[in-house]
C-alpha cells in the first residue's frame, strides 16, 4: 500500500476487509499491525475476518486486545466466534 494511504484508517480498514474476503491474512494482518491509532471499525473489520478465515482463537485473542467502547457489531462477531469455538476459553 502507498505510504500516503497507510495514516488513512478509512483506507487501510477497506484494505483489510478486502484482504481479509480473498483469503490473505498475512497481508491484511501486516496492515493493521503498522495502523498506529485503531478505531473499533479497525479491529472489527480484523476481527470479523478471522471468523470469516476461521481462525476463531485469533478473533478471540483480538477481543481481548481492545481497550475501546466496544459495539454491538464486536460482540455479534466475538459470539460468532465463541459460538464456533465450543471450547471452555469460549464459554469464558
Amino acid at each position: 500500500m502507498p505510504e500516503n494511504y497507510r495514516n488513512d484508517n478509512i483506507t487501510s480498514t477497506s484494505a483489510i476487509d478486502m484482504l481479509m474476503k480473498f483469503g490473505d491474512v498475512e497481508s491484511a494482518e501486516r496492515i493493521f499491525r503498522s495502523i498506529k491509532a485503531k478505531n473499533i471499525i479497525t479491529y472489527g473489520a480484523m476481527a470479523k475476518g478471522y471468523v470469516a478465515n476461521e481462525m476463531f482463537e485469533k478473533a478471540l485473542d483480538l477481543f481481548e486486545q481492545i481497550h475501546l467502547s466496544l459495539t454491538n457489531v464486536i460482540y455479534a462477531i466475538v459470539f460468532n466466534a465463541c459460538a464456533k469455538l465450543c471450547n471452555d476459553r469460549a464459554m469464558k
